[in-house]
C-alpha cells in the first residue's frame, strides 16, 4: 500500500534506475529523464529547500510552508512536487493562465514565500504581482531568466534529504493545495494530504489493467490539474513512462514520435480530433469519400455491450484494414486507452473511438475527490457508453433523494482552505456532495445528467438542465460550441458557435458565395437556415420545454484565454451569460 506520493517515484528509482520514467522536448530533441536522476534530484531540491528555512507545523495546513508553482507541463514539475513533498511543504500550482487578481489573493491567503516560475514570459506576466506583495521572499525559475535566481541553484549538490528528513512525512501531511477556478466566485483552496492522494491511486489502479511495464503514455492536460496530476502517479505505478507533449497544436506530431498506449483528455481536445478526422474525409472524392464515410456511419453505431450481428462485425473488419488502421497510425499506432474526464463526452465521440480498437475510458471525478470517482474499465463487461462507468475500488457512491452524487472514501479532500463554513456544506456525515445530479444505469454504471447549481426553471416554473441538450445538439457537424440559456424565460434559447471551417465547406458544395469574414457568414440567411434545421433535428428527442426555440450565431469561439471557459474547458455560464447579456436580451425581447 502507498503511504505517500514520492515513495512511488521512491520505489522505480530503487527497482529501476536506468528506466527512463519522464521525457520532453529540449532544443527540437527529446531528453528522457531516468527514474534514479528524477529522485535523485528531487532529494537534492528537498534539502535545498530545507537549508532555505522552509518549516512549519505538518499537522496544522495553515502553518505548514506552502510553494507555488506557476509552468507548463515539464519533467522539472513533477520533480519539484515530490521534492517540495520532502521538504513538508505543500506545493500550490497555478496555470499560467490565472488572472493577476487571482494570483495576488492566492498568494495572500496561503502566505506563500517562495515562488517557482517556467520562465522569462511568465515573468513578464506576474513578475509585477509578485513584486508588489507583501511576504514574497524569493522567485526561482526553471529556464534562465534575468533578475531570477534558476531553480537549479536549490539543488544541494552531493547532499539529499535524509530519511529523518522524509520520516516527518506521514500520509495525513498535507501533500497538496488546488486552488479550483470554478465556474463562479473566487478561487477555493482544495487541501489533499498524502493519503488521499495515495488512496485514490490504488482506488484507481485495477481500472487500468491496459498498463504494461516499459510502455510510454503521452501528457498535454495541465499537471495543474489534479486528474493530469493524480494520473501521471499513475502511470508511473503502472510501470509506464510519461511523455510531455510540446503543446496543443503538436500532440499529433507528438504522437507519431512517442507511440504511446495511452493518452488522458478531455471532451474538447477529443472533439477536435474528430473534426479533423470529418476534415480529412470532406476533402476526399468519389467512392473513396463515400467509403470514408460509410466507416465513420458504421463507428458511430459501435456498442460494446451489443451485438450488431456477423454483417455488421464483417464490414467493420474490412474497413478496419481501409480506414481504421490509418487512423490509428495517425495517432502513433499504439493506443490502447484513451482516458476521458472532466466534462460530458459526446456518445459519437466514445462509439468513434472506441469502434477502432482505441478503447474510450470515460470517467468522472471532482478536485475535492483527488479526483476519480467512478471510471469505465478497459474490459467490455466494466464499460457501458453514455455512462462513467462503476464506482472504483473502496469508493462508495449513492444518490441523494434530488439525484445528487454523494460519495465517501479516503480519496476525499481534507476541506477547503481556510473556509470552514463551505467545507461543512460539502462534508456531511462523511459524504461529499458532489453538486452533481446523476443516475445508474443497469444498477452499476454511473450516469451524470447534469450539474445541479446549472439546471435553471423556466417562467413556468419547469426545470431545464441545459448539458443534456448542449451534448446531445453539439452532435451536429456544424455546431462548434454551444449554451443554453433561458432561466426564467417562457422557452429555451442557446448561444451557437458554429463549425465555420465545416459551414465553409458547406457553401461551396452549394454554390453559395462565401462572405470574407465569420460575422458575415453567421448573419447569412442560409446559414441561419441550416443551423435551424439542425436544432429541428436534434431538438425532436427533448421535451417541449426542453426544445431549442431560439438561438444567435457568435463569431468567435469561447476560449480559456478570454475567460469564457475554465483550464478544464468547461464553459464559465455567468462570464458568458454577462458578456452577451444585451444579445440575449434581445432574443427574448423579439
Amino acid at each position: 500500500m502507498i503511504q505517500r506520493i514520492f515513495d512511488i517515484v521512491a520505489d522505480k528509482a530503487h527497482r529501476e534506475p536506468d528506466a527512463v520514467l519522464l521525457a520532453s522536448k529540449e532544443n527540437g530533441q527529446w531528453r528522457e529523464w531516468t527514474a534514479g536522476e528524477c529522485w535523485t534530484k528531487a532529494r537534492q531540491l528537498a534539502a535545498g529547500l530545507l537549508e532555505l528555512g522552509i518549516s512549519g507545523d505538518l499537522k496544522d495546513p495553515e502553518k505548514q510552508e506552502k510553494i507555488v508553482l506557476i509552468s507548463g507541463n515539464r519533467p522539472e514539475w513533477i520533480i519539484t512536487d515530490i521534492g517540495v513533498q520532502m521538504a513538508g511543504a505543500a506545493l500550490t500550482p497555478l496555470y499560467p493562465t490565472i488572472s493577476t487578481t487571482d494570483l495576488k489573493f492566492i498568494l495572500r491567503e496561503a502566505g506563500v514565500r517562495y515562488v517557482i516560475l517556467s520562465g522569462p514570459d511568465t515573468y513578464r506576466r506576474f513578475g509585477p504581482t509578485l513584486a508588489e506583495t507583501e511576504g514574497i521572499e524569493d522567485v526561482f525559475s526553471y529556464n534562465p531568466t534575468p533578475g531570477l535566481r534558476h531553480w537549479e541553484e536549490l539543488l544541494q549538490e552531493g547532499r539529499e534529504a535524509s530519511e529523518a528528513d522524509l520520516a516527518r512525512i506521514t500520509p495525513e501531511t498535507l501533500a497538496t493545495i488546488i486552488y479550483t477556478s470554478g465556474t463562479t466566485g473566487e478561487p477555493k483552496g482544495v487541501m489533499l494530504s498524502h493519503r488521499n492522494i495515495c488512496a485514490n491511486i490504488e482506488q484507481a489502479y485495477p481500472a487500468f489493467t491496459f498498463a504494461e511495464e516499459g510502455k510510454r503514455a503521452l501528457s498535454f492536460l495541465p499537471l495543474n490539474h489534479v486528474f493530469e496530476r493524480t494520473i501521471t502517479y499513475l502511470y508511473i505505478h503502472g510501470g509506464l513512462s510519461v511523455w510531455y507533449a510540446e503543446g496543443l497544436e503538436k500532440i499529433g506530431d507528438n504522437l507519431k514520435e512517442v507511440k504511446p498506449i495511452v493518452f488522458s483528455t478531455v471532451p474538447r481536445l477529443l472533439e477536435k480530433v474528430y473534426e479533423k478526422l470529418v476534415a480529412v474525409g470532406l476533402d476526399l472524392k468519389g467512392g473513396k469519400k463515400k467509403l470514408y464515410f460509410r466507416a465513420l456511419d458504421l463507428a458511430r453505431k459501435y456498442d460494446n455491450a451489443q451485438s450488431r450481428g456477423l454483417v455488421y462485425r464483417l464490414q467493420m473488419a474490412v474497413l478496419d484494414r481501409l480506414i481504421f488502421s490509418k487512423w490509428r497510425a495517425a495517432m502513433g499506432g499504439n493506443i490502447r486507452a484513451i482516458v476521458c474526464g472532466s466534462a460530458a463526452l459526446q456518445e459519437k465521440l466514445n462509439r468513434t473511438f472506441s469502434a477502432t480498437g482505441m478503447t474510450v475510458m470515460e470517467g468522472y471525478g471532482l478536485t475535492e475527490a483527488s479526483p476519480f470517482i467512478s471510471c469505465n474499465r478497459f474490459e467490455s463487461e466494466g464499460r457501458r457508453i453514455c455512462t462513467v462507468g462503476p464506482p472504483i475500488d473502496n469508493v462508495e457512491v449513492k444518490l441523494d433523494s434530488d439525484g445528487e452524487i454523494l460519495v465517501r472514501g479516503e480519496n476525499v479532500m481534507k476541506g477547503y482552505y481556510k473556509r470552514p463554513e463551505q467545507t461543512a456544506e460539502v462534508l456531511q456525515d462523511g459524504w461529499l456532495r458532489t453538486g452533481d445530479i446523476g443516475t445508474w444505469v443497469e444498477d452499476r454504471f454511473l450516469k451524470i445528467t447534469d450539474r445541479k447549481k446549472e439546471i435553471f426553471k423556466n417562467s413556468g416554473g419547469k426545470y431545464i438542465a441545459p448539458q443534456p441538450i448542449e451534448n446531445k445538439i453539439r452532435e451536429s457537424p456544424f455546431i462548434e460550441q454551444m449554451m443554453v440559456v433561458g432561466a426564467g424565460q417562457k422557452f429555451v434559447g442557446a448561444l451557437i458557435v458554429p463549425a465555420f471551417e465545416r459551414l465553409r465547406k458547406w457553401l461551396i458544395d452549394n454554390d453559395i458565395p462565401e462572405p470574407e469574414t465569420r460575422e458575415e457568414i453567421a448573419r447569412l440567411p442560409q446559414v441561419r437556415q441550416l443551423i435551424k434545421k439542425q436544432l429541428d433535428k436534434y431538438n425532436v428527442g427533448f421535451s417541449d420545454i426542453e426544445r431549442v426555440r431560439k438561438f444567435i450565431l457568435l463569431p468567435q469561439e469561447w476560449t480559456l484565454e478570454k475567460g469564457e471557459m475554465t483550464p478544464s474547458l468547461k464553459l464559465r455560464r455567468r462570464v458568458i451569460e454577462q458578456r452577451y447579456a444585451a444579445d440575449i436580451s434581445g432574443m427574448y425581447a423579439g
